[in-house]
Parts: structure tokens; C-alpha cells; sequence
């Protein structure tokens, strides 16, 4: 199994992995969710959707549905 994005807790940082560049959406890699990139799960909205993010700075808010496709390394602390 595949760890995602949805698989983060709060607080937990992750490095992407990668990703089909044909499901995510543009804003998105304008944004700098690029291979590579350190992720920060900064808080959950009360129902689970969506996600708010730390991305290389930039902060964001992404549905379940993509975060279940970014696939990720988790950073051991």
C-alpha cells in the first residue's frame, strides 16, 4: 500500500513522491506540489475535508480525493 498525502496527521511532514500529473490540478503544481517538495499537514477540516497544507511555504487546501493521489515519504523524526 501506497502512503498518501490523506495518510499525514497533524503535524507530520512528508516529502512527495510522486503523483499523475493528469489528475492533479494545475494550480496545484503552480503552487509547488512537485516531486521533491516537503508537505506539512497543518490542520484537518471538521468533517475530514480538505486538508490544509503547508507546501514549501505556500499554504493550501486540497480535497481527500487528491490528496489520496500524491503519493508520499513520511520524515521520521
Amino acid at each position: 500500500m501506497q502512503t498518501t498525502i490523506a495518510n499525514l496527521k497533524k503535524g507530520e511532514k512528508a516529502i512527495i513522491k510522486d503523483f499523475d500529473a493528469d489528475i492533479i490540478p494545475l494550480k496545484l503544481l503552480e503552487m509547488g506540489c512537485l516531486p521533491g517538495n516537503m508537505v506539512e499537514l497543518l490542520q484537518i477540516a471538521p468533517f475530514g475535508d480538505p486538508l490544509y497544507l503547508d507546501i514549501n511555504g505556500s499554504h493550501l487546501a486540497i480535497r481527500i480525493e487528491t490528496a489520496r493521489e500524491i503519493e508520499i515519504d513520511i520524515i521520521k523524526k
